[in-house]
């Protein structure tokens, strides 16, 4: 499916957890107020008010978006549609010469050319003309010049085209099963097709990936609530579940009684 670039605006009154977790797209953004947070299971990274930075696709990630007090969270971003990409990297003649940057968000430097976009770019949105394609590639062809030019092995990240290779599947799931996407995230992440992913999965694991997932975070739920004493509330969204009242359910369903009534040693 082909997405287009996009320059978004977001603003947050209250603290956002976002349900999606998997990034298609490499996104640029500017942190205009408040705080944000991204975890990839292994590290959490942090920008603040002032920050940029470059989110980059095809990754699984958990992130919350902090306002200040008694502020908003608001920030810019700047989705990087592959298509976009291709054209601009065949234009100028651009490529990937070294993809082994695996940090999930880099950080870039803001210097004079840097300012200088963003002021133009929000009298663009002042004037409320960012519904007009042509106008915002051109933008963004501007900044990936910009950007390209002050930090340049940013090349290696926006210009790697390379599919997800096969990696070990029984390691990526059990770091990763708490994740909220579909199984043909999953199988794209892994470097398979979905059905070459639900065959391999089943050798390994011996169980469907719908019920293994799910048996792994309902055990996961049962192992915090009891033994860390945390409340149904506190991981619900963690394990990938979308709301608490299918959590609560699924979780009796499963072990004969609700997450508030663990029977105690």
């Amino acid at each position: 499916m082909t997405e287009n670039s996009d320059i978004v605006y977001s603003c947050y009154h209250e603290l956002s957890r976002k349900g999606e977790n998997f990034v298609p797209r490499h996104t640029l953004s500017l942190q205009l107020s408040g705080n944000f947070s991204l975890s990839d299971g292994n590290r959490t990274y942090l920008a603040k008010e002032g920050d940029f930075n470059l989110i980059r696709k095809n990754q699984l990630v958990k992130f919350v978006k902090y306002p200040p007090e008694n502020g908003v969270f608001e920030s810019l971003n700047i989705y990087l549609s592959e298509e976009i990409l291709r054209k601009f990297a065949k234009e100028y003649d651009f490529e990937s010469y070294d993809s082994h940057e695996i940090k999930p968000m880099v950080s870039i430097k803001i210097n004079d050319l840097i300012k200088s976009f963003f002021s133009s770019l929000q009298t663009i949105m002042d004037s409320g003309s960012l519904d007009n394609k042509l106008l915002v590639d051109l933008k963004i062809k501007e900044l990936l010049l910009i950007i390209t030019q002050s930090k340049p092995q940013l090349k290696n990240i926006l210009f790697d085209f390379s599919e997800p290779h096969k990696i070990d599947l029984q390691s990526f799931m059990i770091q990763n099963y708490q994740y909220n996407v579909s199984l043909e995230r999953f199988a794209y992440l892994t470097g398979r097709s979905l059905a070459t992913f639900k065959r391999d999965f089943e050798k390994i694991f011996h169980l469907s990936p719908h019920k293994w997932i799910l048996q792994k975070r309902l055990d996961e739920a049962h192992f915090l609530i009891k033994e860390k004493e945390m409340s149904a509330s506190d991981i619900y969204l963690d394990l990938g579940f979308e709301d608490l009242s299918h959590f609560s359910n699924t979780f009796k369903k499963h072990f004969g009684y609700s997450p508030t009534k663990i029977p105690q040693r």
